[in-house]
């Protein structure tokens, strides 16, 4: 066991090798950060039996979920500009200062912001950052930096709304549930309970939530929202649970699996579910399974002869359902699929916008005789059958035009099919 006492060295000595240390560590640092952007970009968690790279620093590699979402987010914004690491193992940037940069860099400005950042303290790039960018400084600390998202949700952050000492939960494929509560020891009353902050809804939901204590006023007098919000917590699992996995009282309803064509019956998604613990069944090649819980997908142990039975399926997270058919299929086919799905779901989005837009102004008898003028416009034209259908159909899901507009617009469209 190596002895860490330190008390016979020198004065001059000790200040010597604690300059040597911190400049190893920093170059070891740099390369660490280089290894984890090279996993995270082979994507080498997932044969490991891991749904994602934070998921991976957390369990295996044993960072804490804070030392897991900075180094994660400084190995990527690292792979992306290798001048960080550069900075990093000379000691210009600190790991602060590399998460805080990484929202705004781009190939125009990295040098630039770099160079300013260089050998600057928290509160000074926050100063940089706010005056270059106008962004919003916020309150920095372990809360500020392990913020999964903004109120609004993931869809609605920005670079220049989200703080740079802020990880989106989004930018290490965390979900909410992996983010670990803090213990404060087991027989303390704060450990039994963890705040759930901030809370912040609608009117609607707030009249909602009263309106519900009023209806349960004779079984829960106190109105408590803990044990209101538990109540309703309860019957939503119940019912999801019944909806998708069917895990309720064992029916016959049946569901449809990822073919349109192909079902799984309600008993069987039921047994399935409890047999493997509503867990990813993977296991990784080192023998750790993943045990996720999100996005769980039902399986065909052999996805080239499918059985719909309880010993032909399995639960599989949604990375590691895509791993093994990458693995069976090969990368090409599958990428092909989702190319395939991607565009089919365009053309019935596509498709439902323009009859959502017919059934809109349908009952617009200005429009109808705008849409019979174009298609008799078309006609004269040389346009028949099905081709000035479409064309008008196009013109039609034009708002508040003229005549011309939608002419123009039927023209164009069929320029476009031709």
């Amino acid at each position: 066991m190596r002895d860490y006492s330190l008390t016979h060295l020198r004065d001059d000595v000790l200040l010597r090798d604690l300059t040597a240390l911190i400049a190893q560590e920093r170059g070891a640092f740099a390369a660490v950060l280089a290894h984890l952007a090279e996993v995270d970009a082979r994507k080498l968690f997932i044969p490991l039996g891991y749904s994602s790279m934070f998921v991976y620093c957390v369990q295996e590699l044993k960072f804490s979920e804070d030392a897991a979402y900075k180094r994660i987010q400084a190995a990527r914004a690292a792979r992306e500009f290798p001048i960080l690491l550069t900075e990093l193992a000379e000691g210009r940037l600190h790991l602060t200062s590399i998460c805080l940069l990484a929202p705004h860099l781009n190939p125009e400005n990295a040098e630039e912001l770099v160079r300013a950042a260089a050998y600057r303290r928290q509160s000074e790039v926050h100063q940089i950052l706010s005056c270059m960018f106008e962004v919003r400084a916020t309150a920095t600390g372990a809360q500020g930096e392990l913020a999964a998202q903004q109120v609004e949700g993931p869809e609605m952050e920005s670079a220049s709304e989200q703080s740079g000492a802020e990880l989106a939960a989004q930018q290490v494929d965390l979900t909410p549930g992996q983010l670990a509560a803090q213990q404060v020891g087991p027989t303390s009353l704060v450990s039994q309970v963890e705040r759930l902050e901030p809370l912040m809804v609608l009117p609607e939901i707030k009249d909602r939530v009263r309106y519900l204590q009023a209806l349960l006023s004779h079984s829960l007098p106190s109105g408590d929202v803990s044990c209101l919000l538990a109540k309703a917590l309860d019957l939503l699992i119940e019912h999801v649970e019944k909806r998708r996995f069917g895990t309720g009282n064992g029916s016959v309803r049946r569901r449809r699996t990822g073919d349109r064509n192909r079902y799984i019956p309600a008993n069987v998604r039921h047994a399935v579910w409890n047999r493997d613990g509503g867990r990813c069944t993977f296991v990784g090649t080192n023998g750790h399974r993943c045990n996720s819980g999100h996005f769980l997908e039902f399986d065909h142990v052999d996805p080239r002869n499918r059985q719909d039975t309880v010993e032909g399926l399995r639960l599989r997270c949604r990375v590691h359902n895509q791993y093994e058919a990458e693995r069976v299929f090969g990368t090409e086919f599958m990428n092909r699929k989702r190319e395939e799905a991607r565009l089919a779901k365009e053309a019935r989005l596509a498709q439902k916008a323009q009859e959502r837009a017919k059934a809109e102004t349908a009952a617009d008898p200005e429009v109808e005789e705008q849409i019979q003028d174009v298609l008799s416009a078309l006609r004269g034209l040389g346009i028949k059958g099905d081709q000035a259908r479409r064309a008008a159909a196009r013109a039609r899901t034009l708002e508040h035009a003229t005549l011309a507009d939608r002419i123009r617009a039927a023209l164009q469209f069929h320029g476009e099919c031709v």
